[in-house]
């Protein structure tokens, strides 16, 4: 059986998702509670591998159960009828991560056939948060939004966002990544002020590169700064090289908001199709 998970944290006290000895990480807390509930070593597969400090309201994963534990699960539901044990998995896990954790498990259920957290998503979607001189600083949001000491021009972010819309190489985006593409689709990227003055910047694309998100949105917070103009934005990608022009920003603004998947009976096929074109590169 397949559980799919979807998952929220505060990444501030995490060192990433991804799973490393020795530290403390979303994957390897979620795993650990896993286990003390499932017993064995339950591994778990994530749609977007968050960075140091990154947070998340809609991250998704999912986790193959073997045979014992999958009898696990089902042991009380076959002794005293209990609820659907798959959607009540998320009750116990948060159960076990205790009161006002950093991470939460909102939703359990059973994955839909051909179901891959990973490779069957076809789009994830991020928020970037900005408090410039307009907005100020507010400490209650200071875990979630970085601050600029400048008046920053809202119109010409938004107008650099949206110029580097499209099918790209962002390899003056990324941090580089031996053996692994930099081209990438950009669906959406648009900038707003919320009704606090912040500034938050929504960012869609297939996937994502190794910081490319922060270093875009840096790149737009050097054109509301006039350090750059806005067609330099698009200039700067079409160069191709990591350059000094532009700060890559810090991970305390950046919350993984949304992935999307295709309708069920295309599952299997996006996955596959996903497996191919990694290879491929």
């Amino acid at each position: 059986m397949r559980i799919r998970l979807d998952i929220a944290y505060d990444g501030m006290h995490f060192r990433g998702w991804a799973r490393q000895p020795g530290l403390r990480t979303v994957q390897g807390t979620i795993e650990a509670a896993l286990a003390r509930i499932l017993g064995g070593e339950p591994r778990l597969v994530v749609a977007g591998r968050t960075d140091a400090g990154v947070h998340a309201r809609g991250q998704v994963a999912h986790l193959d159960l073997d045979d014992a534990q999958h009898e696990r699960l089902f042991a009380r539901t076959r002794r005293d009828g209990a609820e659907d044990p798959v959607q009540r998995l998320a009750h116990r896990l948060r159960g076990v991560l205790g009161g006002y954790p950093d991470v939460t498990v909102h939703r359990t259920s059973e994955a839909p056939n051909g179901f891959d957290a990973r490779f069957s998503a076809v789009w994830r979607r991020y928020e970037y948060r900005v408090a410039d001189d307009v907005a100020g600083y507010d400490p209650l949001e200071r875990a979630r939004t970085t601050t600029v000491h400048a008046r920053l021009d809202a119109r010409a972010m938004d107008a650099a966002a949206r110029s580097l819309l499209g099918l790209h190489d962002f390899a003056a985006y990324c941090k580089p990544r031996e053996g692994a593409t930099t081209i990438r689709t950009l669906l959406e990227f648009d900038w707003r002020r919320d009704p606090a003055g912040v500034l938050v910047a929504n960012i869609k694309a297939d996937a994502f590169c190794h910081s490319m998100v922060r270093a875009m949105v840096g790149a737009c917070v050097a054109v509301g700064e006039g350090r750059l103009t806005v067609p330099d934005a698009a200039t700067l990608r079409d160069a191709g090289e990591r350059t000094s022009a532009f700060p890559v920003l810090a991970a305390r603004g950046l919350t993984l908001v949304e992935v999307g998947y295709p309708a069920d009976d295309l599952l299997a096929a996006r996955a596959e199709q996903t497996r191919a074109r990694r290879d491929a590169e």
